[in-house]
């Protein structure tokens, strides 16, 4: 039976989650798009040092072009946010994927040039393709619980992917290269995008009606006009500058403190790798089912405690089994509250979800540059003390923004009540 927007907006108490296996067989193109549309960077930052030496570059000059990327990213999604719900979100999706190909493709030639076009290039279309996917898998639920569901999902298979980077990436290039992997990225790109415009023929219209659409600053303006909307868009910037943050100075805390080299630190990667996706696929599961017990405002607010209380408590930690719990436990903080913030993000914004996705990817790809900078101003001024008071204060204020999404919520409720 397909759930849509009018049934689950008229009895949201008794709306039935489909299984996650029958939700993934109608959403595998999303799903694997989702997957593909991290493999560029996840190979660009694995064999950096071969990268650098085939373009006669620095590693840290190439490092830099990977910025350019993040600032295509901020940019190009902020730009097209109130767009995204203008077009068939499998359209976007579509033009995603061919961006994402075609970068793809130039970085496997080598040169300092073509690499620095591949990461404005695949910047770019991640925006784009990140949300037009996310936005599609929630359409295809309807406008309840079950569309928030289908974006944690995909949200989920991309934490995944992240978690699988060595067989994905490093396996295959034993074969063929690092140029291998990036034209694996454009064999699978280009099809998938044939998928997406077949589908998009097929599918209804993507947006509301032209009468019924606000202009483009209009857009912008009826977001912010969603309760709620701007705080949960702040939690996810603070969390991502956070998380990134944390993870960026974590092998150096592990090389520090407990004299980890980089191969049991792998171990510890995937520790954190598969806390989060964990994490994230269950809490997506119970904070979409209308039989949980636990509002989705209030999960955010427990899963916003847990980073605070794991990201201070860890830099003050000397017992290395102790760093490890608090390294899951962070993970898995972080997961709930990414989970939280696109279930409610997709329920509350409804035909304008496209555009507060946009928006929430273009967010995240700024907290990765705070995060960074934050710390590292942090460890510069008083060590490992002054990288929890960073992360801890940006922590503390997304608890504050969390107060008002769930005084927003509880309004909300009141007002379907009465």
């Amino acid at each position: 039976m397909s759930i849509d927007a009018k049934d689950s907006a008229a009895a949201p108490e008794i709306e039935e989650l489909p299984g996650d296996l029958r939700m993934a067989r109608a959403l595998w193109p999303v799903l694997l798009a989702s997957a593909v549309g991290l493999l560029p960077f996840t190979v660009f930052s694995t064999y950096l040092v071969p990268i650098a030496e085939e373009a006669g570059s620095s590693v840290a000059a190439m490092g830099g072009l990977r910025g350019l990327g993040g600032l295509a990213a901020l940019a190009v999604g902020t730009a097209l946010a109130p767009l995204i719900d203008r077009v068939r979100k499998e359209w976007a999706a579509a033009g995603g994927l061919l961006a994402l190909g075609a970068s793809a493709a130039l970085g496997a030639g080598g040169e300092l040039l073509l690499l620095a076009t591949f990461c404005l290039l695949a910047g770019a279309s991640t925006a784009v393709l990140n949300p037009a996917l996310t936005a599609a898998a929630a359409d295809r639920f309807g406008s309840g619980k079950a569309a928030g569901r289908a974006a944690t999902l995909v949200t989920a298979t991309t934490s995944m992917t992240a978690m699988l980077a060595a067989p994905l990436v490093a396996l295959p290039a034993l074969l063929w290269g690092w140029e291998g992997d990036l034209l694996a990225v454009t064999a699978l790109a280009l099809p998938l995008a044939a998928v997406f415009l077949a589908r998009g023929r097929k599918g209804g219209g993507g947006g509301a009606a032209d009468g019924q659409r606000p202009g483009y600053l209009a857009s912008f303006k009826a977001l912010a006009a969603v309760r709620g909307a701007v705080p949960l868009l702040l939690i996810s910037f603070l969390r991502t500058a956070v998380f990134m943050g944390y993870l960026a100075y974590l092998a150096a805390y592990y090389d520090d403190r407990f004299e980890l080299g980089p191969g049991p630190f792998s171990l510890v990667w995937t520790l954190s790798g598969a806390s989060f996706f964990v994490s994230n696929l269950f809490t997506g599961r119970v904070t979409n089912s209308a039989r949980s017990r636990i509002g989705t405002e209030r999960l955010l607010g427990i899963g916003l405690l847990a980073a605070l209380v794991s990201v201070v408590g860890f830099y003050f930690t000397h017992w290395l089994p102790l760093a490890l719990a608090m390294t899951s436990l962070h993970a898995a903080a972080h997961a709930v509250v990414a989970a939280c913030a696109v279930s409610l993000l997709v329920r509350r914004c409804g035909s304008l979800r496209g555009a507060a996705l946009s928006l929430n990817s273009a967010g995240q790809s700024l907290g990765v540059f705070a995060g960074a900078a934050l710390g590292g101003a942090g460890l510069g001024l008083a060590g490992y003390p002054g990288a929890a008071a960073a992360f801890g204060a940006l922590v503390a204020v997304a608890l504050g923004a969390a107060l008002l999404v769930s005084r927003t919520g509880t309004e909300r409720d009141r007002g379907r009540s009465t």
